[in-house]
């Protein structure tokens, strides 16, 4: 089914991101990032000077200045994944969509003058840090203090589980500035790679996204000047993630659609050049209803993702839209790339098949940006008339 939400200078930017791609993302690369963990900085300065990172940087601070307008960015996420190169699109995600947001809107003068234009050519790497060892989803149970000294902070503490948490230089930190779990005792700081004990943990070993590193960080009395407060207002810390929140969550939503596309044209391509018993895969009637449920729901998934694309950028997607959208698109993508591994059979389980490193990829989707079980309660309680 055909789609109608770009427009002609979206289309103009597929080919800026493609050329990207092209030159860019091989199976070499790929295996390289693979092989030490994390995206090198020389493709992330590269997407820089290319303009496909830093979309929302306003054009003042040397960014393409598409504040609302999602699409260039599903662009980005629908060509690098199609290319089998999911570790870059979490890298590319994590720039844009969690923490680059927080300084453009709700960053001081100074705190965007001083990052925003180092962040759009990818000499910063940026990163959100909320999870704890001892709190996902459940934000308000984090232990992570900032103490109130003369000047500034003092961070202690830990997180766990941060995208971009190895390499990150800026890392937009959720921390307990009250007492108590009232909204009002959380504060969002910036801490900076090399301050005086904050540290770096181990890269963690995942079972997807190999090439995009994800780490331990640890605070110990960490000095945090006044000036990194976001938006430089204590306590707005809570309020802050949740107006961020249904960005997150459509980012995810559509790279789980981008995904379940790619694993489509894959099986396609895969099941028609195969063949067992003197004929093509495809020409098996199993093989052709399996891929007309997999071509059918990719259909419906983008009418319902391209449907939450033009809502967000009329300032209309919910956090319980998107909710929804997060939750029913990565249950989507599963079975999608499920039925496309089985369709491939034993290609569908080796690594070297964009496939399999999909479906690898695929399963922290519906962990992530709040469980999937957390998406259901927000829908249900709004639905119930529940707080």
């Amino acid at each position: 089914m055909e789609r109608d939400i770009y427009e002609e200078d979206h289309e103009a930017f597929r080919d800026l991101v493609k050329d990207f791609v092209k030159r860019y993302v091989t199976n070499a690369t790929i295996e390289k990032w693979d092989a030490d963990g994390e995206v090198d900085r020389a493709t992330m300065l590269a997407a820089g000077e290319a303009g496909i990172i830093g979309l929302s940087v306003p054009e003042e601070f040397g960014g393409a200045g598409m504040l609302q307008d999602y699409r260039f960015r599903a662009v980005v996420n629908e060509e690098v994944i199609a290319a089998g190169a999911g570790s870059l699109a979490g890298a590319f995600g994590i720039q844009d969509d969690l923490a680059i947001p927080y300084l453009v809107h709700m960053g001081t003068q100074a705190q965007k003058e001083k990052w925003l234009p180092r962040m759009a050519t990818g000499e910063v790497v940026g990163a959100l840090a909320m999870t704890e060892p001892g709190a996902g989803s459940d934000l308000r149970g984090i232990k992570t203090t900032a103490k109130k000294v003369d000047g500034g902070y003092i961070v202690n503490g830990a997180k766990t589980f941060i995208s971009s948490g190895a390499s990150a230089d800026l890392v937009v930190t959720f921390v307990k500035t009250g007492e108590g779990n009232r909204p009002d005792a959380f504060s969002l700081v910036l801490l900076e790679d090399g301050m005086e004990g904050f540290e770096h943990g181990k890269k963690l070993h995942k079972m997807g996204f190999q090439g995009h590193d994800t780490a331990e960080l640890s605070f110990s009395d960490v000095f945090v000047p006044e000036e990194n407060l976001i938006g430089g207002v204590e306590g707005k810390g809570f309020v802050q993630l949740m107006m961020n929140l249904p960005l997150e969550r459509l980012s995810i939503g559509v790279a789980g659609a981008a995904a379940a596309q790619a694993a489509l044209d894959w099986t396609i391509a895969y099941t028609k050049d195969r063949e067992a018993f003197g004929e093509r895969i495809i020409d098996f009637q199993n093989t052709r209803f399996k891929i007309a449920d997999m071509a059918t729901t990719v259909d419906a998934l983008w009418a319902y993702i391209d449907r939450a694309l033009l809502a967000y950028s009329k300032g209309k997607l919910s956090a319980e839209e998107a909710a929804k959208v997060k939750f029913w698109a990565t249950e989507r993508e599963w079975e999608v790339l499920d039925t496309g591994v089985q369709l491939h059979g034993g290609y569908g389980y080796i690594t070297e098949y964009p496939i399999a490193r999909a479906f690898l990829d695929a399963r922290v989707h519906r962990i992530y940006g709040g469980t999937n079980e957390i998406m259901r309660e927000i829908v249900g309680r709004q639905i119930a008339g529940k707080r």
